[in-house]
C-alpha cells in the first residue's frame, strides 16, 4: 500500500530541497472543501491551494470546460495559431477590471510571469527605470519578482543579486504603528533621496498583501496613491493575485478603493487550478509594447482559457462574492469568541470576504510576534482535518482561504476544530 511515508520517502530522493512541503499528506482526489489523502484520511481544506481554488476542488463546470478543451486541442500556442476561448476570456476580464477606460489583456502562465510582465509594459510606456514596492510584499520568485518582494527568508536568501532601480516603502500597518500618513510620507522622502518621481515607471501594491500577513490597504491610502501617480505620470500597478476572483466579495479588492489602476496582475483563482495569469490594463498602455514582445509557448493555453471561463460563469451564477461575506461572517464570529479568550495571544483578526487572518504575539504585546505558537497550530492542523496555511512577515500570521463555494455545514464544521485545535495547543 502505498503511504503518506513513503511518498515523501520518495519525494526527497528526487525534488530538490528548496521545493518543500508544507505537509507530508498526498492528495488522492478532493471534492469542494474536502480534501483525501492516499490513506483515505478526510480533510477540510481551508488554504485551496494557497487561494487557487476559489469554486471548490473538481467543480463540475469546470471539470466538463476542461474535459471538452481537451478533447478538441491541448495546445496550438495564441501567438501562433489562437482560438476563440482566449478572445473570449480577455474579453470578459477587460469588461471586468475597474474603471470606464478601454482595457486589453495578455496572457501568461504564472502570477511571477504576469508581474514580470506588468513591470515590462510599464517601463515601455513610460520611459523609465524605477519601479517602487513595499515591506512585505510578495510578487513572485523569479528574480525581477524576488526583487520586488519585500521579505528575504525565504524567498530571497542565497538567490541575489537582483535588479537595480528597485525600491522599497512601509506598507501602511496600524497595528504595527504604520500610518497611511507615514507611508506617503516615506514614499514622498524616497522620491527626495533615492529616485525622483521623473525616473519612476510604477509603483506596484497588493491591496491586501498575501505572504506579508493579509494587512489591507485602506481605501483612503490607495486613492492618495492613485493621486501621487498621476500627479508624477507614475503606473499605479494593482498585485490582485492572491486577493482577485470574488475572493474578498469584490471581483477584484482595488473595487473597494473606487480607483482605476494602470494595470492589474492576476492568477491563482482565476482558472481554479489550470495554470493561467494574465495582465489587465489601460489599452493605451498594453500597446506600447512592441509585437512579441509579450507573452510565452504556454501563456493563455487553450486549457487555461476554458477553466477561466468556466470559473467566471461559477462566480455568477453561484453569486460567490456574496458567499465570500458570508464565509468573512462566519469566520469573524468563530476567531474573536478566540480572541476575547485568549487576549495574551490574539494580536488581530481581520480580512475582507473569504481572505482571514488571526494573528499572534506574546505576553499580549502586540510588537513580540509569536510565530512558535503558530507553527504548532499548524503542525497539528492533520490531527484536527484540517489544512492550514501561515503567513506573515514573522511568520505569526494563519491565513484562512477556503473555497468560496464551501457547504456552510463544513464551514461550521472546520471553524469548530480550528478552536478546538487552538484550545489544545494553548494547554500544552
Amino acid at each position: 500500500m502505498t503511504t503518506n511515508l513513503s511518498l515523501q520517502e520518495r519525494k526527497q530522493a528526487v525534488f530538490a530541497n528548496g521545493q518543500g512541503n508544507l505537509y507530508p499528506v498526498y492528495v488522492s482526489h478532493a471534492k469542494n472543501a474536502e480534501l483525501w489523502d492516499v490513506e483515505g484520511n478526510r480533510y477540510l481544506d481551508f488554504g485551496t491551494g494557497i487561494a487557487v481554488c476559489n469554486t471548490g476542488h473538481a467543480h463540475p463546470a469546470l471539470v466538463e470546460a476542461v474535459k471538452d478543451q481537451m478533447e478538441k486541442f491541448s495546445h496550438s500556442c495564441v501567438m501562433v495559431n489562437p482560438y476563440e476561448s482566449a478572445v473570449a476570456l480577455a474579453e470578459k476580464l477587460t469588461k471586468l477590471a475597474p474603471g470606464d477606460s478601454p482595457k486589453k489583456a495578455m496572457f501568461v502562465t504564472t502570477g511571477a510571469e504576469a508581474v514580470e510582465n506588468a513591470i515590462k509594459i510599464a517601463r515601455a510606456h513610460t520611459g523609465r527605470r524605477g519601479v517602487i514596492a513595499f515591506n512585505g510584499g510578495f510578487h513572485g520568485r523569479t528574480n525581477l519578482t524576488m526583487g520586488l518582494t519585500g521579505k528575504v527568508t525565504p524567498y530571497k536568501d542565497h538567490f541575489g543579486p537582483f535588479p537595480g532601480e528597485i525600491y522599497h516603502v512601509p506598507y501602511p500597518n496600524p497595528l504595527h504603528g504604520i500610518s497611511d500618513e507615514q507611508s506617503l510620507t516615506a514614499l514622498s522622502t524616497l522620491m527626495k533621496v533615492d529616485i525622483s518621481p521623473r525616473d519612476v515607471a510604477a509603483i506596484i501594491i497588493e491591496p491586501i498583501q498575501g505572504e506579508g500577513g493579509f494587512y489591507i490597504a485602506s481605501p483612503d491610502f490607495m486613492r492618495a496613491l492613485k493621486v501621487l501617480c498621476e500627479e508624477h505620470g507614475i503606473l499605479l500597478i494593482c498585485d490582485e493575485i492572491q486577493s482577485g476572483f470574488a475572493r474578498t466579495g469584490h471581483m477584484f479588492h482595488t473595487e473597494a478603493a473606487g480607483i482605476e489602476p494602470d494595470l492589474m496582475t492576476m492568477a491563482k483563482g482565476i482558472a481554479g487550478g489550470i495554470p493561467i495569469s494574465a495582465v489587465v490594463g489601460k489599452a493605451n498602455v498594453m500597446d506600447t509594447a512592441p509585437v512579441g514582445g509579450l507573452g510565452g509557448t504556454y501563456g493563455g493555453s487553450p486549457l487555461g482559457c476554458a477553466a477561466g471561463l468556466a470559473v467566471l460563469e461559477v462566480i455568477e451564477q453561484e453569486q460567490l462574492k456574496d458567499r465570500a461575506m458570508m464565509i468573512e461572517q462566519r469566520f469573524m464570529e468563530s476567531l474573536n469568541e478566540l480572541k476575547a479568550r485568549y487576549p495574551e495571544v490574539v494580536a488581530d483578526v481581520r480580512g475582507h470576504g473569504a481572505m482571514i487572518a488571526l494573528e499572534l504575539m506574546t505576553d499580549g504585546e502586540v510588537s513580540k510576534p509569536n510565530p512558535a505558537l503558530t507553527k504548532a497550530i499548524i503542525a497539528k492542523a492533520l490531527d484536527y482535518g484540517l489544512i492550514l496555511l501561515a503567513c506573515g512577515f514573522y511568520g505569526n500570521v494563519i491565513r484562512f482561504l477556503p473555497p468560496l463555494t464551501i457547504p456552510e455545514a463544513h464551514l461550521r464544521e472546520g471553524l469548530s476544530q480550528f478552536s478546538a485545535l487552538f484550545d489544545e495547543v494553548m494547554a500544552e
